[in-house]
């Protein structure tokens, strides 16, 4: 019986590296999104506006 539970837990024994792979790609896509959306011009802007405005702010 514990040999059998053995064989059957080994089977998905590559499933891991496929998942990881996934992981990954899903991720750089991700970023890539993010990173054309914050370097666009009209988000750049808003980004530069709110940097500005935090670092003129009295205290």
């Amino acid at each position: 019986m514990y040999r059998k539970m053995r064989m059957l837990l080994r089977r998905d024994a590559g499933m891991v590296t496929s998942e990881y792979a996934m992981g990954i790609i899903a991720a750089v896509g991700f970023a890539a999104v993010l990173y054309a959306v914050v370097t666009s011009g009209e988000v750049s802007a808003e980004l530069q506006d709110i940097v500005k405005r935090a670092l003129s702010a009295r205290m």
